[in-house]
């Protein structure tokens, strides 16, 4: 947990770069107890709004005079959180969360957040669901001034995969983050027909000799003749 991190000069939340506001609950009560490190920051109950990140709780104080004016739950040093419904009073939720490094105290502390104008048992749902999926990945990016924490991704210590034994060509090295277009000569290299594999063409034959013709000094029969005087007509006439 973090002191006095989250707040602008007029009352406003500031959220870490990366990161949006999932969902606001108004008229909020937060107070602490056990606090294991004595600082005045945390005595008395704070009024505000709470804003739920992917990452983080984070409680604005409404009262722009409090010494207190922002405190920011990151998700993995929160433990034993539950939804608590009384009878006669607002529903609330209670846990215990650790200090952050840097983070204006030291220690751990129990807080308690009551919400009177209601909002505690969607909104702790949705914090349970939350903290279950940032304890499996890293926190979002912060790139301004407020605490966070690195995103995950390409660029934060993650390579490329390693490139299959059996692919013929490695990657360029990346530059900038990124890959630089291949060069024009690696096309799949296209397999080479094997020696003897294929028939070879046929042999060249030439077309056979022509049919003979009729003889030179063949002549039509006249007109009139029977088949058979005909054929013997051009019998002896190749004779």
């Amino acid at each position: 947990m973090a002191l006095n991190r989250n707040h602008s000069q007029n009352g406003g939340v500031l959220i870490n770069n990366g990161e949006s506001v999932l969902r606001e609950c108004k008229n909020v009560e937060l107070s602490f107890s056990d606090v294991t490190s004595k600082t005045d920051l945390l005595r008395g109950t704070k009024k505000g709004t709470v804003y739920l990140t992917p990452y983080r709780l984070v409680f604005v104080s409404s009262n722009a005079k409090d010494s207190l004016g922002s405190v920011m739950f990151p998700y993995y040093l929160m433990k034993g959180c539950s939804i608590e419904q009384p009878v006669f009073a607002a529903n609330y939720i209670r846990g215990t969360v650790s200090a952050e490094a840097g983070g204006g105290w030291e220690g751990q502390a129990s807080f308690k957040m009551s919400f009177s104008s209601g909002g505690a048992i969607e909104l702790g749902q949705h914090l349970f669901k939350l903290a279950t999926n940032a304890s499996r990945a890293p926190p979002a990016q912060n790139g301004g001034a407020s605490f966070g924490y690195p995103s995950p991704g390409v660029m934060n210590g993650y390579g490329p995969p390693p490139v299959p034994q059996n692919y013929p060509y490695e990657p360029p090295p990346q530059q900038n983050g990124f890959y630089q277009a291949p060069p024009g000569n690696m096309g799949y290299p296209y397999p080479m027909a094997a020696a003897g594999m294929y028939p070879s063409a046929p042999a060249y034959m030439a077309p056979p000799p022509p049919y003979p013709g009729p003889p030179q000094n063949w002549a039509a029969p006249p007109a009139g003749l029977s088949p058979c005087l005909s054929l013997y007509v051009c019998i002896a006439a190749s004779v």
